[in-house]
């Protein structure tokens, strides 16, 4: 019942786009969606999704590759600089680079940034597979004749299908409903203009019938990630051999591959920042209110902390359900969640608006509606980190509690909740990421006189003041460090220096 009813709340803006859509007719409907305009978008969409999917799937997987299975000098080091992009959101990374150059607008500038912003959520999920394999398959397969290329396709990789697509279907549905990042890198896609129509002309029915083609690529998406990922059980019992594996030699690679990360780092992280560093340095309109930036950066703390902690609670057991109890309702129910992950954040946020007046009245324009919408939107990041952790702890365990005569929550408390802690952590610290630097959702639903780091930013960067927009975008990177603290330190403690 939990389940479904996270499930029943992660469908309403889809309600609303459905209902809207039969609330204006066939008729008009058609003529909505079969315009030249969508067709342009469409493209625009897909490519943009395709190319950043693909560019971030390679990059994530080869740069996990490179520090959990070879001798790459400073893993500890290049893991961390991996993952801290995460720290910095993908509008503030577009800010950097449009406010040193017009270069990067359009499609390719766009295709970089969204990879660069996008790509640990491959490289996480991959990294942690690669540590949880059994090095002795490989070493087996290494005996028999298999090369290290032939090893890694036939072995290795199969093995982190579901990290991997997982992943790239975060990547994906980020990417469908990405707008601050495109709209400062001026690349039309259906986001910026649904957000377009509502701020221009207050065009519902245009608005809802791109935000319903939208479902359908979400759907698409859905659909190619569950049959690509496949059905195997990854879990065993016990760790396999009780050693690492024998790091590969990169021999004259290492420096190349060195050069490769580094300058991924450099695009990703360099590049933003040192923007910033510039504009707070020499910007004219440059300020530091303390009163303002106090108030926004508590306001950001705690939202993202509560709804980190909703949204963990609201996903285990959909993602229990999804490893556990793989039905087709199940496997329907977790599907559900990651709809609203494809809209843009205003459809979502005017769904719930819709709602909350019509049925839940008292909560209109509080701070629950906002943790709801933070909820709703950022549920499939809990999901897939949950679901990943499950499907590596074994379930015979549990059965064995059950024989001792332990009953289901004594079952989870004691044996389930303790092998899941750490995919839960990084779920919540992915969630805490995102809302802390979530902009169009907050800029609706927010109560009046709230201001988060993210809104105060966006209200400067938006008339052009790169100086006073700079404080704000430096201290979402600061609190943004913490969660990224809490991703790379499983994986500092399970690699070696």
């Amino acid at each position: 019942m939990p389940a479904v009813l996270v499930a029943l709340l992660a469908l309403v803006p889809l309600g609303f786009v459905v209902g809207y859509a039969f609330s204006i007719g066939w008729d008009q409907a058609y003529r909505l969606v079969v315009r030249p305009r969508v067709a342009e978008l469409l493209v625009n969409t897909t490519r943009l999704t395709v190319a950043g999917v693909l560019l971030s799937a390679a990059i994530g997987t080869a740069a996990a590759w490179l520090v959990e299975r070879t001798n790459l000098p400073g893993r500890r080091l290049w893991n961390a600089l991996l993952v801290a992009p995460l720290a910095v959101p993908a509008f503030v990374s577009s800010y950097g680079w449009v406010s040193l150059t017009a270069r990067v607008e359009g499609f390719a500038g766009a295709v970089l940034i969204v990879t660069l912003a996008y790509y640990p959520l491959v490289y996480l999920p991959v990294a942690a597979a690669l540590r949880g394999l059994d090095p002795g398959l490989e070493e087996t397969a290494a005996s028999l004749g298999l090369g290290p290329w032939r090893t890694f396709a036939r072995v290795v990789l199969p093995q982190l299908r579901p990290a991997l697509f997982g992943g790239s279907l975060l990547v994906s549905l980020h990417l469908l409903a990405e707008f601050g990042a495109l709209q400062l890198l001026r690349f039309p896609t259906f986001t910026t203009a649904i957000y377009d129509q509502y701020r221009s002309s207050f065009n519902g029915p245009a608005a809802n019938m791109l935000a319903g083609v939208l479902v359908a690529c979400c759907a698409v998406l859905l659909a190619a990630e569950q049959r690509w990922r496949g059905t195997a059980r990854l879990s065993r019992l016990g760790s396999g051999t009780a050693r690492r594996g024998e790091p590969l030699a990169l021999g004259r690679w290492s420096a190349p591959a060195q050069l490769g990360l580094l300058a991924v780092a450099v695009l990703a992280l360099g590049v933003p920042l040192g923007s910033l560093g510039y504009w707070l340095a020499t910007g004219s309109s440059t300020a530091f209110p303390v009163t303002d930036l106090e108030s926004a950066t508590v306001t950001s703390l705690g939202l993202g902390a509560v709804a980190a902690v909703v949204t963990v609670m609201a996903a285990l057991p959909l993602a229990w359900l999804a490893v556990r109890r793989r039905r087709p309702v199940t496997v329907l129910l977790e599907r559900a969640t990651y709809v609203s992950n494809a809209l843009p954040a205003i459809v979502v946020a005017l769904a719930l608006v819709t709602v909350s007046i019509h049925f839940v009245r008292p909560i209109y324009q509080t701070s629950i509606l906002l943790v709801v919408a933070y909820t709703v939107m950022f549920l499939p990041r809990a999901v897939v980190s949950g679901r990943a952790a499950l499907a590596q702890a074994a379930p015979v365990l549990e059965d064995v509690a059950h024989a001792l005569g332990q009953g289901p929550l004594a079952t989870f408390r004691r044996v389930t909740l303790p092998l899941i802690a750490p995919g839960l952590g990084a779920g919540a610290a992915l969630v805490f990421l995102a809302v802390a630097t979530e902009l169009t959702a907050t800029l609706l639903l927010a109560p009046i006189g709230t201001q988060t780091l993210a809104t105060q930013f966006w209200s400067a960067s938006s008339a052009l003041a790169y100086g006073a927009a700079a404080p704000y975008a430096a201290l979402m990177v600061l609190v943004s460090l913490p969660a990224t603290y809490l991703l790379t330190r499983e994986a500092r403690r399970s690699s070696p220096a």
